[in-house]
This record gives structure tokens, sequence and C-alpha cells, in this order.
């Protein structure tokens, strides 16, 4: 994928009838569709069905069956629940009439209260002292990210090491709710790798992520710097965890991510 805006059109979904949803054919991937689109796409259906000023605040998902790029994908959702503060939404990404992917997201209107977070992680060095780099395989040469790994890899390393620096090339706009969706785009990158075990042998012929949850503290701005960092919590038998977090350049926490990932 060498265009931003064909990107950026991936999350412009026609609606078929009633609360099914259609996403063209295409993407990147070499075999599969990227996860993290698929969860997006999931999360870009499920909001459309919101109204107000409601905003997701967090989201459950599995990955079932691995989605094929070169076919459309449909997304049904279900409104399981309209209360006086909450939406609640269920999706299942059907592909060739199987699922291949599901999703719960909540939704919340804004309430005053409280603001505080605990202490983020050792400072690292800012964006604009580190090199870009490009991960050509899943977005071509031109890609819509620019990413920033605060270490690089090692030669014969994984392309990309959390944590690193990452943002949104292309003009995206201000709608909150389209950066939710390219936030959880992004909040699949890389997080497979993260969740091996420090001591893990390898090499693995099959690493796949399983289920994907994420919490939103703040609305994000996918167009500014974030930093998103994610470490192993367990690696036991071909199971791994991750945990991690997406923070602005500030040090504001945006959102908590968690990853089951199958490394077999």
């Amino acid at each position: 994928m060498t265009d931003a805006s064909s990107f950026l059109r991936t999350f412009d979904l026609e609606q078929l009838d009633g609360d099914l949803f259609v996403a063209s054919a295409g993407g990147p991937g070499w075999g599969r569709t990227f996860g993290g689109q698929v969860a997006a796409q999931a999360l870009r259906a499920a909001g459309l069905t919101v109204s107000g000023p409601r905003r997701v605040h967090s989201l459950h998902s599995y990955f079932i069956r691995p989605a094929r790029p070169e076919e459309p994908l449909h997304f049904h959702v279900t409104r399981n629940r309209d209360g006086r503060s909450f939406s609640t939404r269920s999706v299942a990404a059907v592909q060739e009439g199987k699922p291949i992917f599901e999703m719960i997201a909540s939704f919340h209107d804004p309430e005053p209260g409280e603001d505080w977070q605990a202490a983020g992680p050792l400072s690292v060095p800012p964006p604009e002292g580190l090199a870009s780099l490009q991960f050509s395989r899943m977005f071509g040469d031109d890609g819509p990210f620019d990413i920033r790994p605060v270490v690089a890899p090692g030669p014969g390393g994984f392309p990309i090491l959390h944590p690193f620096w990452i943002r949104l090339t292309p003009p995206v706009g201000s709608d909150p709710d389209l950066h939710a969706c390219l936030l959880t785009y992004l909040s699949d990158i890389a997080v497979v790798g993260a969740a091996r075990s420090p001591h893990a042998q390898g090499p693995y012929s099959l690493q796949v992520s399983l289920d994907h949850a994420i919490w939103f503290h703040r609305r994000p701005r996918v167009d500014q710097w974030l930093l998103y960092s994610m470490s192993a919590v367990a690696h036991v038998g071909t199971r791994g965890l991750a945990q991690g977090s997406i923070r602005a350049a500030d040090g504001a926490l945006i959102a908590s991510v968690t990853q089951e990932a199958l490394l077999r």
C-alpha cells in the first residue's frame, strides 16, 4: 500500500441493510489481511450505529480465522444496549460466509470526574532525534505511518521493536471516531513479537494474534506523535501475553492495550 488516500478509504464502509456494513477488498498484508485493519473496521461499523457524543472507551475482540485481502469483509452489528450513559455493540466480521473476527465494544457519554494516571515508563528519546523505519513488507515503500523505534532492530531482527514512536502522515481531520479506529489499527503493529518470552528459542513457524483488547482513556490524535510500548507478561506453552500503553508526547496515557498471541 503506497497511496495514503487509499489507506484512509479503507475505513469508508458501505451500509447495505440495517446494521450490516461491507468493506471493500484491499489493504496491507502478505497472504492475509492485517488484523489491526479488521479490528479498526469493526470498530468503525459499531460506531456508525451509536448516536450523540458517546465515544468508544473499550473493546474486546477475538481473531477466529485469517481474512484474505482480495475479498470484501461484511460486518454484522448487534445493538446490545443503549443505556443512559453507555451503549454496547457486538460486531461479527464475516468473509465468504464464515466468521473471521468478533468484537464487543462499549461507548460512553463524556462525564466530569478525576484525571489521574500512574507514573509512566522511564523517559525515552524524543522522535525528532530517531530514524524513521519503513516496514515495506506491510505498508510498501511510502506507507501512511512514520515509525521511529527507540532501539533500532539488529541484523536479521524483526523490523519494528517496542517501544516506538508512531504517527499518521496524511491529513486525517478531526473526527474523534476515525482517530479511535486508526489507533485500533496501529495498536496491532508488532504486538505478536512483543508477546514472546525474552528467552524464547524460536524461530516460530506460526505467529498470530488470538485476542486483542483496548481501553481508551483519552481521545487520541493519531496524526501527532504517540509512544507505543508493549512487553511480554507471560509465555506459557504456545501462548504469549503482552501488555502495554500508548501515550502522547507529553506522557498523557491515551490507551492501554493487551493481546494474547499464538507462538507455535
